[in-house]
This record gives structure tokens, sequence and C-alpha cells, in this order.
């Protein structure tokens, strides 16, 4: 199949998954909005501030949330979405996957700067033996790979998932030679995410079924993060080798996408139970060495390369997990904000969304 006829085959599906997701559940209700607003901002300064974020301009917004002190005290979803709706992550599932990671490092299952313990990466002399799970987790591995590009059905991003590499997206990816010396550079890629998940599937499992892979990842997500954290909604996918499609495929309600927010905003905990150390959202929100606008998983609201948020613009202190169409969880502890913002937007429209984003955000008062 030519690249041409990949793209009128598959673009009609990504935008499906995208849309609604095989496990959405669509309200047939009108637009929903409900707008409280609290003692320092006014339900008038929201409601002008959210209406942009509903405009062509930024693209579809399938739904917006602001919580504040873990309040929502705005909600609006469009037309055939609603409260119970699940929502494709997107790369809002790589910051999953750090809590994750976060959450097994405390155990002492994985540890930050060990090499990662690939058979395969073990051989004498073979430079992927310094990757370290740090590197994984701050897009400095070296390994090779073109999340994006030109056709889109060449990138390693969309082989990986869609066609020659989706039978086992970890395997795909662990194949990638050394691009440059790991934690010299730093380079966006699903496939660092799809290593992250494989490594912790054999923390978990001895067993090769994908079953047993599936089923040891399901346990560990609901015993550790989706039942303590109270997000019921959270549902993964897998490939057909039993890994959790870590970096792109979650789903989950935009209310749990807050409370997941509200959970990092807490500093890892919640309902007042410590579920994950503190020093590891230090980790995640910390700059990393190669690029100050991206940490451990999310983004941070600094100056650096292929930043989705607005330096500038809002408080500096303030991070976002971010998917590819424009799904946001935006936490900002001086504001003690959080914002969801689930929908699809096209690359040319993402500027606007984040500008729209940074208006919102401005118009919550600090402290």
């Amino acid at each position: 199949m030519n690249s041409k006829s990949f793209l009128r085959a598959t673009l009609p599906l990504i935008a499906l998954i995208s849309l609604s997701s095989a496990h959405a559940q669509r309200d047939d209700a009108a637009e929903y909005t409900v707008l409280t607003g609290d003692n320092q901002v006014s339900t008038q300064a929201l409601q002008a501030a959210i209406a942009p974020l509903f405009d062509d301009e930024v693209g579809k917004t399938q739904s917006l949330l602001v919580m504040r002190d873990g309040n929502i005290i705005a909600e609006r979803y469009a037309e055939g979405f609603g409260p119970d709706t699940k929502l494709l992550s997107r790369s809002i599932a790589k910051a999953i996957t750090t809590v994750l990671v976060g959450l097994m490092v405390s155990d002492g299952r994985l540890a930050l700067d060990s090499p990662v313990p690939l058979e395969a990466w073990s051989q004498p002399g073979d430079p992927r033996g310094q990757i370290t799970l740090r590197h994984l987790l701050n897009m400095s591995s070296g390994l090779e790979h073109r999340e994006e590009g030109d056709p889109l059905a060449t990138s390693d991003t969309i082989r990986m998932i869609f066609t020659d590499g989706a039978q086992d997206m970890a395997g795909f990816a662990e194949a990638k030679p050394v691009a440059s010396r790991p934690g010299t550079q730093f380079r966006y890629s699903s496939g660092n995410t799809m290593i992250v998940s494989d490594l912790m599937t054999r923390m978990l499992t001895s067993l090769p079924a994908a079953q047993a892979r599936r089923d040891a990842m399901d346990e560990f997500i609901a015993g550790r993060l989706a039942d303590p954290v109270g997000l019921s909604s959270l549902t993964g996918e897998y490939d057909a080798r039993g890994t959790l499609i870590a970096g792109a495929m979650m789903h989950m309600t935009s209310r749990d996408y807050a409370r997941f927010g509200e959970f990092l905003r807490q500093r890892g905990k919640i309902d007042g139970r410590q579920i994950l150390s503190p020093r590891w959202i230090d980790f995640m929100t910390e700059a990393s060495e190669r690029n100050p606008a991206y940490g451990g998983g999310v983004w941070l609201n600094r100056e650096g390369a292929d930043t989705p948020l607005f330096p500038g613009r809002g408080p500096r202190s303030l991070y976002a997990c971010v998917g590819h169409h424009g799904q946001y969880i935006i936490v900002s502890p001086a504001q003690r904000l959080v914002i969801v913002r689930m929908g699809i937007t096209a690359e040319h429209d993402r500027p606007a969304l984040a500008q729209a984003l940074a208006r919102l955000v401005e118009t919550i008062p600090t402290g």
C-alpha cells in the first residue's frame, strides 16, 4: 500500500477513534454547561474566557472543565458529549504512565538512573545499554525516532501503532538504533513510552501470554492508581502482545482527567492519602537537562523546544499533560487550579488554542 492509500484508509479511522473512542459513552443531550465560579472568579468572567475555546478557530472542543481547590467551578461540553463520555487521552497518557513508573520506583522494582534492563541492549558495546529510565521519561534516550513527518504514513509513530510495528509496539521501539548518545539530545518519542510500558509489564509478570500481560497491568493500575485516586473511568488499550499503549491510548471522562490533575496538584495526595511520593512529582515537574520546557511526562510553562504551552503568560510554575490533538490537563499550583480541555485541533490551529487557554488561565488569580 502506498502512502496516499494508507492515509486515505487510516485517517478516517484515526479521526473516529479521536472523536469518540471505542469506549466512549456519548450523551444524547444538547450542549451541557454549568458555571458556578467562586469567591474570586465570577461566572461572567469564566463565561467570557471559556467561550473562545468553543470557537472554530481553535478546532473542535469536546469538553472544558475548570477546577479550583478541588471543586469544579466551570464545566461545558459540546453537543453529543457530557460528564459520562470517555475521551481519548493521546499523549496525556504519558503523564499517567510516568505516575505508574513512580509507583514502581517507590516499590523498588525500577530505578531511575540505572540502565534499562533489556536483554537486547545488554550486549557488550551496544550503546543502548547506557539508556536509563530517566532518559526514556525525559525524552533523551537517543534512540532513532520520528514522531511525525511528511508523509505521515512513514513516521515511526504511525508505523508503530498502525502498521508494521502494531503487533509488538514495544519491540518495534526497542529495536531502533541509537541516533545520538543517550542523555545528549531531546527527541520527543512515543516509542520511549512504549519501551517503558513493556518494562513495567515485565516487572509485573514473567508470563509471555498477551492476556496475562494485560491482566497484570490492569490489576496494577486499578490497585495502585485508579481505585485509590478515584479514576473509575480509566481504561487502557493494549497491543497484540498485551503491552499497554501507554503513550497514546487511554480513556477517561473529563471529570476523571480533572481528578488526575488535582492528584498531581496535591503532590501525589488525594483525599488526605499520600499515594505517590512528592519527590516523584518533583521529578515530573523539574526541567529536563535537554529541554527546559519538558519534565518527566509533562510540559512546563517555559521557553524550550516544541512547547505546546504559553511561556510568559500565566505562572511559570504551571505545567500540563498534553495530547497530540490539543488535549490538555493544565495544573497551576500557584492558582490552586486545574483545567481540562479535550478536543480535536489541527496543527495549524494549535497556537490559537494555546493562547485561548492562556487567556483562561489569566482569568484566575494567584494565591
